[in-house]
């Protein structure tokens, strides 16, 4: 009998490749084309929808360890992300219709899986994975609620910055470069004096926003929180951070800018370019307004506004055990943002463990079990951890992780040091897998 996946977003892709790798027919459910929601625009699989950076490749930082621990494991997310990549500095950011491309195509022409299309409003008998992500429909949604009388689903908002195309930036008000010239230069950046930053700040500060039932400032996500809820925090709070200008110095003047504004290259082309940053759920009017006040993008052509949405996601630790399958009835798991998991590769993580652990169970095999010292377990060992009491969405850090036994000195060596404990576990794992 066939698994049932239940989305094909990040999580639901990988974990039906995991699964149909190891020999396991899959039944990969999902609802788009025949239903959208308000966040997506494209019918193929692992649509990015909010930013087209998967952020940093360094291992000195965890998510770029969890990466290479993904890469080393097999993944489909990292092996389409690393084929359709754009150059980003010290980041993997990637094509975002190439890389969706890539990996529909991978799931289509896999012999072991069968694409169902059409809306899943029941959860179906046998083994099952519901990856639907942070926007799963409203029947499905209280079918899952029905399951966990004695918990409840918790909700936080989310966001996606605007897209322009290349052509109508001025580069004469801008320039690329990398902040302090770490990699390529990747980055268009748009300064604004003291003059210009406050006139910005100030109409940013009381544009119109779009409304979103039951959106309040306290509901969003610290990691995708809108620029507009992160400017009314206080005038400076912008310059510490998407708008921070240390290490961008301005080539026609030498100096730091006042601000600076990032984009980002969204395409293999380098035709569209989003702004680093600027996740809003302004009105579409006002964003045009208040944005084009960055004296580089005074002209600029939006090719998607910003959108917010409402973000679902489980009380995991109550629910789910460490390979995100839940308590006391193991033939069913979760995977993706509605575990809680933060990011387009903690995603793809949970995702990736669901499936390898699920197959192993139908194989007979024993669970593999990523230890907390890898970043794929201690994501799954944090959300399923009951000693979890204020559950929030998590990405991945090496705080979750335990220290090592010896000291070493500076922050960036430890973290190097970290990566080289995960990965020499990795490597003895990824032969068993």
């Amino acid at each position: 009998m066939a698994v049932t996946v239940i989305g094909a977003g990040l999580a639901g892709s990988e974990a039906a490749w995991q699964l149909a790798q190891r020999g396991i027919p899959v039944r990969l459910c999902e609802m788009k084309p025949q239903k959208m929601t308000p966040a997506h625009h494209s019918p193929d699989f692992a649509e990015l929808v909010c930013s087209n950076s998967l952020r940093s490749d360094q291992l000195e930082n965890a998510v770029g360890l969890l990466k290479e621990e993904l890469r080393r494991c097999g993944s489909l997310i990292l092996r389409s992300a690393d084929e359709t990549r754009v150059e980003a500095g010290g980041a993997l950011a990637v094509d975002r219709e190439g890389f969706s491309a890539a990996v529909t195509k991978a799931i289509r022409e896999h012999p072991d899986i069968t694409v169902v299309d059409g809306e899943v409003t029941e959860i179906p008998e046998g083994d099952v994975i519901v990856a639907t992500g942070p926007l799963t429909s409203d029947a499905l949604s209280q079918k899952i609620a029905d399951l966990f009388p004695d918990s409840h689903y918790l909700n936080f908002f989310d966001a996606a910055a605007p897209i322009v195309t290349y052509d109508s930036i001025d580069m004469d008000k801008a320039w690329f470069a990398s902040r302090y010239d770490r990699g390529t230069a990747d980055y268009i950046n748009c300064p604004m004096t003291q003059e210009e930053y406050f006139t910005f700040w100030q109409e940013l500060t009381q544009a119109q926003e779009a409304e979103v039932h039951g959106f309040e400032d306290k509901n969003v996500f610290e990691g995708c929180m809108p620029v507009e809820v992160m400017a009314r925090r206080g005038l400076q709070t912008l310059c510490y951070g998407p708008l921070k200008p240390k290490g961008l110095r301005d080539p026609k003047t030498g100096q730091e800018p006042y601000a600076v504004v990032q984009l980002r290259r969204d395409n293999a082309a380098g035709s569209l370019y989003n702004i680093v940053g600027f996740q809003t759920h302004l009105k579409w009017g006002e964003q045009k307004r208040v944005f084009s006040l960055i004296p580089a993008l005074a002209n600029a052509v939006f090719v998607r506004y910003g959108v917010m949405h409402r973000n679902t996601y489980l009380d995991s630790p109550r629910i789910l055990d460490r390979y995100y399958r839940v308590r006391g009835n193991e033939r069913l798991a979760f995977a993706g943002q509605m575990t809680g998991v933060e990011g387009y590769v903690e995603s793809t993580a949970s995702g990736f463990l669901a499936g390898v652990e699920l197959a192993r169970r139908l194989q007979g095999k024993p669970p593999l079990d990523f230890p907390r010292e890898t970043a794929i377990g201690a994501l799954a060992l944090y959300v399923s951890n009951e000693g979890v009491t204020d559950f929030q969405p998590m990405n991945v850090n090496f705080g979750i992780m335990p220290p090592l036994e010896a000291r070493v000195k500076g922050k960036r060596n430890k973290n190097a040091a970290l990566s080289q404990r995960s990965l020499a576990i990795i490597d003895r794992l990824a032969g068993e897998l």
